[in-house]
């Protein structure tokens, strides 16, 4: 008689629906635990939980670990790629500093070739910006040095790379600084290296227009514009900015000053000009000649005075008798 071979598949089967049909119960029955709104049951589940959680600390303990793991990682490969571009940065800095380094030595020889004394006289104060306008129809800023720093009206202003305005009211201790851009700002300039002298004016935008240029056409795009030193309201040679053409076809300045970013600003102290108070002093005196002038000048005696008439000649009225007499 042949023996039935049994099949190891007809006892789990069995196996896994009974225990599927267990966890389901048993998920059921959590399901029920934690929406039954009961004190009784608040207590039970409040005790379930102090006795079930804490011994699943070995079960989190590796996926805390790996957690771990993974921000340290993160924050490693931060730090590297900071390191590397930090390293980047700093070779860029020692190529600019042996660049200044060598531009200094240049200038130091070009001064002492060319004799220039630099004046000790020309200093500035630095001052830390503690308001802006921030008005439509005006661009100022309030700086906190004033009389008692020696600040005077006029003076230029500087971010540390170009110039931002000038000193318009002195207070005690604060003063207020009209920007470029401001409509009341009027400074004449010098387009580099064309040399053509102009008027930069604001008009309450970031790039104010060019005017009164002697050649535009010299003018390009581009170009260096510094402060011209006319008046004697800035000194000369002060870096303002950069040459651009603006959407309406005008020539325009792209200022170098950060205008985004004005914390601190530089005020130039400048030398007080003499007024000017005899005009007459600027016409020179007349020279005297050594002897008497036969150059054929203009004899004034010889003329009539105005308003009287010339007498007539004899000549005219002899040569009338003389035709009468013919006829």
């Amino acid at each position: 008689m042949a023996k039935t071979r049994t099949d190891p598949e007809d006892f789990s089967r069995p196996l896994r629906r009974v225990l599927v049909g267990l966890l389901v119960l048993v998920l059921l029955g959590l399901f029920l635990l934690w929406r039954i709104d009961s004190p009784r049951v608040e207590r039970y589940r409040a005790a379930l939980v102090d006795r079930v959680v804490p011994s699943f600390d070995w079960v989190m303990t590796p996926i805390t670990k790996a957690a771990g793991m993974i921000d340290q990682f993160q924050s490693y490969a931060s730090l590297h790629e900071q390191n590397q571009d930090l390293r980047r940065e700093l070779q860029q800095m020692k190529a600019w500093k042996e660049a200044a380094l060598q531009l200094e030595q240049q200038n130091a020889r070009l001064l002492d070739l060319n004799q220039v004394r630099l004046d000790p006289k020309l200093t500035h104060v630095t001052g830390q910006v503690l308001a802006d306008s921030g008005s439509p129809f005006r661009q100022s800023v309030l700086i906190n040095v004033g009389a008692r720093d020696g600040i005077l009206d006029g003076w230029a202003t500087m971010d540390g790379i170009g110039v931002v305005g000038r000193i318009s009211g002195v207070g005690e201790r604060t003063s207020r600084v009209i920007l470029l851009t401001d409509t009341n700002s009027r400074i004449p300039v010098t387009v580099q290296p064309s040399g053509q002298k102009g008027l930069l004016s604001g008009d309450n935008t970031a790039l104010p227009p060019l005017e009164f240029l002697e050649q535009s056409d010299e003018v390009r795009p581009g170009d260096r514009v510094v402060s011209s030193g006319d008046g004697g309201m800035f000194p000369a040679g002060l870096l303002v900015g950069t040459v651009v053409l603006g959407n309406d076809r005008r020539l325009r300045v792209s200022l170098s000053a950060d205008y985004q970013r004005l914390e601190f600003l530089r005020v130039l102290r400048s030398h007080e000009l003499t007024p000017i108070t005899d005009a007459g002093a600027l016409i020179a005196p007349p020279v005297v000649p050594d002897g008497p002038d036969t150059s054929g000048a203009l004899n004034t005696e010889a003329l009539p005075a105005r308003g009287t008439q010339p007498e007539a000649e004899p000549a005219a009225d002899a040569s009338t008798e003389t035709d009468g007499g013919d006829g």
